[in-house]
């Protein structure tokens, strides 16, 4: 595949990097003749110098025949006026990264739709959904993320004073925005029916509505109903997401951000947040504050040594957990040394969701079960599927060991039941073995990514 990168920047290196080692022919575009010189000594692509917004650059680039062009510099909007001239001069299809929320939600004009663009990746959002499930999922052992977030597989311990030990799935009576997918029993791992029965010390895989999860795990952990105390450092765009996915009666959130006029704007925006105009690192706000009675720290700045500095700090003041978002790898290695148990890259986030942008096919794989017992696909569901559609799903003849765990209709993503249907441009989430791939397929009648509008799923 012949990729066009605007941006010599972290993620555009870091995607030129991950691309490239896959075998297909990159080029990067910069002005930067420095970071040109520094990729071309480490990596086999293409450089070149020159202004991305300019048709006669993107032409030389090779924008003309090429299969796909990502813009990934610093800045939305000449990412946004690149992609768009990009698709203007012929590339099949083109990729914006954004920052702004503005842009990523797409309020009051569908940018995409606008400016010719196939898809917009906002690796930020990405990133706080996946810290803001992380904090609300404390028992949690993994969580996987569907649908921009809505939807969310996670792998729960059953606790042995837990409600659901000793019912059958029959008579667990879990709630409509759920499904058990797995269940792990110490060494053996499968795929449960209506008569198995939970032990305790099962790892289960449960599916679900991303806001229903505190009522889901009540079945299966002793959770305890206290709320938790969250601080966040950090006025950026993503702490606002963060604590947007986190409005609910379960968490007090404290947001510190050290410039007033910032903070400011932030208390009037998130008024269930309690906004501290502080400096963590050079001030005593954390002890103040009584940090360690905090069950998380997050540091999500968009300065790596700020974060991490703050989030060290917080930890051996007896923060429950830290957390930092790393914009670059160097200090990765550091972190298990200092105290942090966990931080996230936006840049590999971003990489993560180009990736996926580049498979077209009906049928996408998103994950895989543990111990390999079935897999997680996305099926768009395609006007063929004559023994699918608008039939109740108790009477669709899946392949054994399948279901469909979620459904996106347009905007709207819901866990079906026994008698919801799949309509034509469906985006179905659907769990089954391996080697019924083909099966689903022909089941669903699936249609390729690029016959349906940008809206699409994000993971």
């Amino acid at each position: 595949m012949n990729i066009i990168i605007c941006g010599a920047g972290e993620v555009g290196r870091h995607s030129a990097e991950v691309l490239a080692a896959k075998g297909h022919n990159v080029t990067v575009i910069d002005l930067d003749a420095q970071k040109l010189q520094a990729l071309d000594a480490v990596l086999d692509v293409r450089s070149l110098r020159g202004n991305g917004t300019q048709a006669d650059v993107l032409l030389e680039a090779g924008c003309a025949t090429a299969d796909l062009f990502i813009a990934a510099t610093s800045l939305d909007e000449v990412n946004l006026l690149s992609a768009s001239i990009a698709k203007g001069v012929g590339v099949t299809k083109c990729i914006a990264r954004v920052h702004h929320s503005a842009y990523f939600e797409q309020r009051g004009l569908s940018y995409t739709r606008h400016l010719g663009i196939d898809h917009l990746v906002c690796p930020e959002h990405s990133t706080s959904l996946a810290i803001a499930s992380t904090l609300r999922a404390p028992g949690a052992i993994a969580v996987e993320q569907f649908a921009r977030g809505k939807v969310e597989m996670q792998y729960l311990p059953v606790d042995a004073a837990a409600q659901a030990v000793g019912k059958t799935l029959r008579d667990l009576q879990m709630p409509g925005s759920a499904r058990l997918a797995a269940i792990e029993r110490g060494d053996e791992a499968f795929l449960p029916n209506a008569d198995t029965k939970i032990l305790a010390d099962d790892v289960v895989t449960l599916i679900g509505d991303a806001d229903d999860f505190g009522r889901i795990r009540k079945l299966f952990q002793t959770v305890s109903d206290s709320r938790r105390r969250v601080m966040i450092m950090g006025g950026t765009t993503q702490s606002v997401w963060v604590c947007r996915a986190l409005r609910s009666k379960r968490f007090s959130v404290r947001l510190f951000e050290a410039d007033p006029d910032r903070a400011r704007q932030l208390s009037e925006k998130l008024g269930w947040v309690t906004v501290l105009n502080a400096d963590v690192i050079n001030t005593d706000v954390l002890q103040e504050e009584h940090v360690e009675m905090a069950d998380a720290f997050a540091a999500l700045t968009e300065d790596d040594e700020e974060n991490i500095l703050a989030a060290a700090r917080a930890k051996s003041m007896g923060a429950k957990r830290a957390m930092a978002v790393l914009q670059r790898p160097t200090y990765l290695h550091l972190l298990e040394h200092i105290g942090i148990d966990q931080a996230f890259s936006p840049r590999s986030t971003a990489v993560t969701e180009i990736e996926r942008r580049l498979d077209d096919s009906p049928v996408r794989h998103l994950a895989t079960l543990t111990h390999g017992i079935g897999e997680v696909y996305e099926i768009r569901v395609g006007a063929t599927a004559t023994k699918a559609l608008n039939i109740p799903l108790r009477d669709i003849k899946l392949p054994p060991g399948s279901m469909v765990a979620a459904i996106q209709r347009q905007d709207d993503v819901f866990v079906p039941g026994a008698a919801s249907t799949v309509e034509d441009n469906d985006v179905a989430i659907v769990i089954a073995p391996k080697s019924s791939r083909k099966t689903l397929i022909k089941l669903f009648g699936g249609r390729p990514a690029s016959a349906k509008p940008a809206a699409g799923w994000l993971k």
